[in-house]
């Protein structure tokens, strides 16, 4: 998949079938639309074409944009647009210029002219332009004049998925892992930097590493221990993650703190990037009267850990 930021250096292919939208999860909802897309571009030996926007619209034209959490970062967005198949990612630069178009102005600047469209394929809910005034009713009144095919993905057929980026955030939030699990049509992922603690897990036995996830936008789970499987150099191993401000340690700066165990490792992760997929929940944050009573629990947690990988295998 080739990716753009921005329109200037994007050439139009001969058949260009495209959609567009923020994208957030790239859940089996969406995976839908990008599946028609590959479709119709088959049929007609066309290129199919995504547009997203970053930053998030709602992180430019929104009050509330410091509450916004997302599912996928840009880099992980296109990594997951790629994997369904799609020839072309466009990332259009989203500002308040850019918010301003019309969408007059946005069908002619983007669809057309830089674009080429051929076939435009939409959800029954797509909006765009100033104040989100475009959308299917729209393309449909002005269809006569437009260069190229319009095909909705009808309500129903979105419906019945029975799935949305905000339904995915709330299940996250709820600590539901296998609930958002089955709505995004894989396992929920977050990365970041292994960097120096205070050791206090190595002391009693569950040595972890410790992460820093950059983004302050990336959706973080509800607190509470998970079974995670998790991506390193290329190797999948299997641990349990701690999401949490260990409220069991007193006189200790109780920050959000996400740690993950590794089982059956042994080696120097600092400065390393993991990556922690998200498998199930075990249980919620809690706090315990002593170190070794948190310690026989932990032993406990390992042991559910371990029989939800069980289940998997």
């Amino acid at each position: 998949m080739k990716v753009f930021h921005g329109l200037d250096s994007f050439s139009p292919p001969a058949y260009a079938v495209v959609t567009s939208g923020t994208f957030d999860g790239v859940h089996i909802g969406h995976q839908k639309i990008l599946s028609r897309l590959r479709e119709i571009a088959k049929q007609h030996q066309g290129e199919t074409v995504v547009i997203t926007y970053w930053p998030h619209p709602r992180l430019v034209v929104s009050t509330d944009s410091q509450d916004l959490k997302l599912l996928n970062t840009i880099e992980e967005k296109a990594s997951l647009i790629a994997r369904q198949g799609i020839d072309h990612l466009v990332i259009l630069p989203f500002t308040q210029t850019f918010s301003q178009l019309s969408p007059d102005d946005f069908v002619d600047q983007v669809y057309v002219k830089s674009l080429g469209t051929a076939r435009l394929v939409i959800g029954y809910d797509h909006r765009f332009g100033k104040d989100r005034k475009g959308g299917l009713d729209y393309l449909l009144q002005n269809s006569q004049r437009l260069p190229f095919a319009i095909e909705e993905i009808p309500r129903q057929d979105i419906d019945d998925v029975g799935v949305s980026s905000t339904k995915i955030r709330q299940a996250l939030q709820n600590g539901q892992i296998r609930t958002a699990n089955q709505y995004l049509g894989y396992d929920y992922f977050l990365s970041g930097k292994v960097v120096r603690g205070d050791q206090i897990g190595r002391s009693i036995g569950f040595p972890t590493a410790n992460l820093v996830v950059e983004e302050p936008y990336k959706l973080i789970p509800q607190d509470g221990i998970y079974a995670v499987s998790i991506t390193h150099q290329g190797n999948t191993l299997a641990g349990m993650l701690y999401i949490g401000h260990r409220p069991t340690l007193e006189g200790v700066a109780h920050q959000k703190n996400i740690e993950v165990n590794i089982f059956d490792f042994d080696g120097d992760l600092y400065d390393h990037t993991l990556t922690l997929h998200f498998i199930d929940k075990i249980r919620d944050d809690q706090k315990f009267d002593s170190l070794a009573t948190m310690q026989a629990q932990l032993h406990q947690d390992k042991q559910s850990a371990l029989a939800i990988f069980q289940k998997l295998a």
